[in-house]
């Protein structure tokens, strides 16, 4: 059941950056809409877990307007680099913005879609989503939220009744539309555009409303201040992000700029997978030939993705400022990293040396013994390794010895097996809805994850 329900504050801010920064748009009619998954938990974050399954279905199947927020869908506009090649032609080809709320904290929040119909940007596309592609999205958001990783929420996913053609799986298959709930959908492929188009003022409009409502500050009225300060949290964010994918084992498979979110939120979630042994070199994505975005490289890729941020940010500011800022990450993303990693463990903090000598001689253990990622960190919560750890985990060991724990085990997730989330687990949920409709799997696995994420907490 949801707990602290807050009250619906509707909200539409995304209306002040005005029609240069997106396309109203219209949702597919879909021939039917059968509710898989609602998302009650966060729903009730923002007040609308009251609905009726009939209500939300018109909300979140047929995007009825929500009352006194964005009056339609609005299809963002964007660019980026995909693997490292710019393109100009981007923007939400088969998704939109179509309400915005505040949750109790008075934090924005976006709602947006994924196989929500055609639009501008949707190119050869058909603007749909699969029913399998929406199964893994809600699996991932989940998983990575109850491991610590800043993520956008799987809010509804919706059966639409259409059988797709898709390359790269059995088709036809089966067709859904999710929707997302995330802390905006400004990327930073939304700066590249307007870099790209020398738009100076649409440039200086999209800082102001990140800063004031994705980041909750004021702008400070000169440009180039606010792009720097702008910069400066952006590499702040997307560093923690790179250490909590690292701390998860989680690998994102594309992580183009069009897909980093300026709060350093994660979404997006396509061919990603979670490593099941500390291997740098296992990618998620079957196209990522060269391994750009492969696990050990996500810092790399998240901090490159910066720097196309800061790139685009010159046409407001001066180089030195910016540079200033992202040199940062690297400093950031250790503090990160020794954080996301002592929180998995279970333990306390110590001081900056000691944590990152324990980080380092774990992930060391993690990649030379093969152990498995989820394994380990199950079995060494609150800082006790247990003996069968043979003696390549010696330092390991001695290390712990000096941390407290920052929880106990006495949650009954720890008295089973690790929660993990393997392929072959993905592929046995889908194989239970794809050939007998068999819903069950799909829900006791999200109870899984769940009960992981309040054992971790």
């Amino acid at each position: 059941m949801p707990t602290n329900p807050q009250a619906y504050r509707p909200a539409a801010a995304l209306l002040t950056l005005g029609d240069r920064f997106y396309d109203p748009v219209a949702a597919a009619d879909f021939p039917e809409t059968r509710l898989r998954f609602r998302n009650d938990r966060a729903a009730s974050q923002v007040g609308l877990e009251t609905l009726d399954d009939g209500e939300w279905t018109r909300a979140f199947g047929r995007f009825v307007p929500l009352p006194d927020t964005l009056p339609g869908p609005l299809a963002l506009r964007y660019h980026g680099h995909q693997f490292r090649h710019y393109n100009p032609d981007l923007g939400d080809g088969r998704g939109f913005t179509f309400a915005q709320m505040r949750d109790g904290a008075g934090r924005l929040l976006d709602l947006g879609t994924k196989g929500s119909g055609t639009t501008p940007w949707s190119r050869a596309g058909d603007g749909r989503l699969t029913l399998k592609g929406g199964v893994r999205e809600v699996l991932a958001s989940e998983m990575l939220e109850a491991l610590g990783v800043p993520t956008s929420r799987s809010l509804s996913l919706i059966e639409t009744g259409e059988a797709l053609v898709r390359g790269d799986e059995p088709s036809p298959t089966r067709s859904a539309v999710l929707v997302r709930m995330s802390h905006g959908h400004i990327r930073i492929g939304s700066f590249q555009r307007l870099a790209y188009l020398r738009d100076a003022d649409g440039m200086a409009a999209l800082v102001a409303y990140t800063l004031r409502e994705l980041y909750g500050e004021e702008p400070g009225g000169e440009q180039a201040a606010d792009a720097a300060r702008l910069l400066d949290r952006v590499v702040g964010r997307t560093a923690t992000l790179a250490a909590s994918y690292m701390a998860a084992g989680f690998v994102h498979g594309v992580l183009n700029s069009d897909n980093i979110n300026v709060t350093g939120e994660s979404f997006d979630y396509g061919p990603w997978r979670f490593a099941q042994t500390w291997d740098p070199d296992f990618t998620a994505a079957y196209f990522d030939h060269q391994g750009l975005y492969a696990f050990g490289r996500q810092p790399e890729a998240i901090h490159w993705d910066a720097m196309q941020l800061a790139v685009s940010l010159r046409l407001l500011a001066d180089s030195a400022p910016l540079i200033a800022a992202l040199d940062t990450f690297a400093d950031r993303y250790q503090a990160a990293v020794s954080a996301a990693i002592l929180w998995r463990l279970g333990v306390r903090p110590r001081d900056a040396d000691s944590d990152r000598a324990l980080v380092q001689a774990t992930e060391k253990a993690l990649r030379t013994t093969g152990t498995g990622i989820d394994r380990f960190f199950h079995d060494a919560f609150g800082g006790g390794l247990p003996h069968r750890y043979g003696p390549e985990w010696d330092n390991v060991r001695t290390l712990l010895t000096a941390y407290d724990p920052r929880s106990d085990r006495t949650h009954p997730h720890w008295r089973g097996e690790p929660c993990a989330m393997s392929i072959d687990t993905v592929e046995a949920i889908w194989a239970a809805i794809d050939e007998r409709d068999d819903w069950s799997p799909f829900a006791a696995k999200i109870d899984a994850i769940r009960a992981m994420g309040a054992a971790l907490r």
